[in-house]
């Protein structure tokens, strides 16, 4: 029991890195054209910047909730918080989308543009890990 909640702390420092690392470099198939960088906050700088409501709701969907669920889970991990706090746990776990954020990257990342190139960031894998550990601490605790 106790490797997990030194997982789930560790989730919370990688989360954060996970967030701010290249999960995508992408741009135009042209020789001298550099590619740019994208992650996760840098997708929600560019959503801020078109559509301000939007931009939160995917903040607080993909970033706030995931960490929220890990803080209660570590929280619940270390008694302080009893097993009562576990129906908010599985409420915030469906909030935390995340792992719907990945799929669709992923799904952006195959289909591609013709004109476009698009190579994989170590971010994206740091990311994965993240979201799939997450995913499995939190279906343990339900069992648990």
């Amino acid at each position: 029991m106790r490797w997990t909640l030194a997982l789930n702390l560790a989730l919370l420092v990688l989360f954060p890195i996970a967030w701010v690392a290249p999960l995508l470099r992408a741009g135009l198939k042209l020789p001298l054209l550099g590619l740019d960088e994208i992650s996760v906050i840098s997708g929600l700088v560019a959503l801020w910047d078109t559509d301000r409501l939007l931009a939160l709701l995917v903040a607080l969907f993909a970033v706030v909730a995931p960490v929220a669920k890990i803080a209660l889970l570590v929280a619940v991990q270390a008694g302080r918080l009893g097993p009562r706090a576990l129906p908010v746990l599985h409420w915030l776990g469906k909030l935390a989308m995340a792992d719907i954020f990945l799929i669709a990257l992923y799904v952006v990342v195959i289909k591609g543009v013709a004109m476009t190139r698009v190579e994989v960031g170590w971010g994206l894998y740091l990311f994965t890990f993240c979201v799939l550990a997450s995913l499995a601490l939190s279906f343990g605790a339900r069992r648990g």
